[in-house]
């Protein structure tokens, strides 16, 4: 069996920290890892620096839930948003990537996660009672579903589908037009848009 060299603990705390990232493995982390501390100093000052001025300034917007500076993100307070259509997504990302198809113009909802019930995910842990508040403010006439096309954005939205409307209120969900079993951070704009225009009834 070969003998691993033994690693300082500074290294071997950066390498760990790496690794919480989706996707990284402990060689990539440690490539990663090397690369900063050997080749590029001061951007791992900067990765430093933003990492912890993200953690000590951006909040959740008490609308929306998305990452924000201040209480109501830009996009809850723009006025030429239609407050009539409310759009419920898994992520940031997949809120951006809705965004960059230019196909929608009311506002959004972030679930920041999708229940996983074998992952201890449930409707408290995604502060569902928020949502429902959220969604029942008198202004929104129509709450548009576009979790992942995967079986935990499924049941999610069969679960919110059900929720939202025992409180009255009229329930879509995006075309098929996304693929099954894709994430919407991955789909292209193009397709997105006609999902949107193309939405049916959860």
């Amino acid at each position: 069996m070969d003998a691993q060299l033994p690693e300082p603990e500074p290294l071997k705390a950066l390498v760990e920290a790496l690794r919480r990232l989706p996707g990284v493995g402990v060689r990539s982390a440690r490539r990663m890892a090397y690369h900063l501390l050997q080749n590029d100093q001061a951007g791992a000052q900067r990765l430093s620096q933003a990492l912890l001025s993200a953690l000590q300034n951006l909040r959740h917007c008490h609308r929306c839930n998305n990452f924000t500076e201040d209480d109501i993100c830009t996009l809850c307070a723009n006025p030429r948003r239609d407050p009539g259509q409310l759009c419920i997504v898994e992520t940031p990302a997949d809120q951006n990537t809705l965004e960059s198809s230019h196909g929608y113009k009311g506002l959004y909802y972030v679930l920041m996660g999708r229940l996983a019930p074998l992952e201890g995910v449930g409707p408290i842990e995604l502060q569902f009672d928020r949502l429902l508040e959220r969604a029942c403010d008198g202004q929104v006439k129509e709450v548009i579903l576009a979790t992942n096309f995967t079986p935990e954005g499924e049941t999610t939205a069969h679960y919110l589908t059900d929720l939202l409307r025992s409180r009255g209120l009229t329930v879509s969900r995006l075309a098929r037009g996304v693929p099954a079993g894709s994430e919407l951070e991955y789909v292209d704009a193009s397709t997105l848009a006609w999902a949107l225009i193309e939405r049916r009834n959860a």
